[in-house]
């Protein structure tokens, strides 16, 4: 887990931060050999890997064949800009309660994506 406490002025530059921490996360605690050729391979791999998708309310996240997360493009309901939820699924984010907000910083991130809640 990596705690982001960087703010942001765009949405953009939130996301950056967000995958440069999520990235930092996995380079820390995924080993699943001993090998440094293939932990190289592999980080190397996740850390080029995200797709972001601009959907209606949503920015999508993804990396490899999941997504990590979702990021509100605009003010609704109870949400604000920036806000970081969990997926429920590939279409659709858990609108229970974000996650944190990627315009605010001060959040805690893992390279699976936004924490679960306490």
């Amino acid at each position: 887990m990596i705690t982001v406490n960087k703010t942001a002025e765009t949405l953009n530059e939130g996301i950056m931060n967000m995958t440069n921490a999520m990235t930092e996360d996995y380079g820390k605690n995924f080993g699943a050999s001993d090998n440094k050729e293939i932990k190289e391979k592999m980080w190397k791999e996740y850390a080029t890997g995200f797709e972001i998708k601009t959907m209606k309310k949503f920015i999508k996240v993804i990396n490899g064949n999941g997504v990590k997360a979702f990021i509100v493009m605009k003010d609704f309901g109870r949400f604000k800009m920036g806000d970081i939820l969990k997926p429920a699924g590939w279409r659709a984010p858990a609108l229970n309660q974000a996650r944190g907000n990627v315009l605010d910083g001060d959040y805690a991130i893992q390279w699976t994506g936004p924490l679960y809640l306490k």
